[in-house]
């Protein structure tokens, strides 16, 4: 039985919400404090067309908004070290980094990577939850529903279809990558969306192609 009824209906609508293993309820039980900031956190985001325009580098301004939010409720980037003992011998093993994370709720955040990313954030889900450092993991990343948006900005060369969004992300949600530990995942939707630029040549052309009134 699903959980997904437990997520807020505003979030419900601004985002795209799929769970694996009732990650939602797990998160509201299991995990309550944490799962509040992360409702005021994602409730309190906005995809900023300044932003888009402006993403580029190691990291985007996107990614810095949503990461800034959750490290000002006390929220890390964490890399746990892990080893590998085999009678007097031990292997180091450790993890890829978390980008934010607190008590034992780890959150990955993919706007704009390569879509092989995603194995990685859930493969390390799954053993960080194997080894008991984790009781679930949350993925942020954005709805393959934005594509209209960066085509009429002129991004959409910068938002490839090998990259990360949401029709990359459900069939490896719902297959199983993450193994056993529960899953939520949230992608940003056109709803998000504030168009805080000037006109783009399509809106200016479509204003020009306006009938004048009588």
């Amino acid at each position: 039985m699903s959980t997904l009824h437990l997520v807020p209906t505003d979030l419900q609508h601004t985002y795209e919400v799929r769970e694996w293993r009732n990650a939602a309820g797990v998160l509201s039980t299991a995990c309550p404090e944490e799962w509040e900031e992360i409702i005021e956190v994602l409730s309190g985001f906005r995809l900023l067309r300044s932003e888009i325009e402006a993403a580029g580098g190691r990291k985007s301004p996107i990614a810095n908004q949503i990461d800034a939010a959750f490290y000002a409720k006390h929220w890390q980037e964490k890399q746990f070290k892990t080893a590998i003992r085999l009678d007097d011998q031990t292997f180091e093993s450790p993890t890829h980094k978390v980008d934010c994370f607190k008590a034992r709720v780890a959150l990955e955040l993919e706007w704009n990577n390569k879509d092989p990313f995603y194995d990685r954030d859930l493969n390390n889900f799954r053993l960080l939850f194997d080894l008991r450092a984790i009781d679930v993991g949350v993925i942020v990343t954005r709805s393959t529903a934005l594509n209209p948006i960066f085509r009429e900005l002129g991004k959409y060369a910068s938002y490839g279809a090998s990259t990360t969004h949401s029709e990359k992300l459900w069939p490896r949600l719902d297959g199983g990558g993450g193994g056993g530990c529960p899953v939520l995942a949230f992608a940003i939707t056109p709803e998000l969306y504030v168009d805080d630029g000037p006109p783009t040549p399509k809106q200016v052309a479509e204003v020009q192609a306006e009938p004048d009134e009588e």
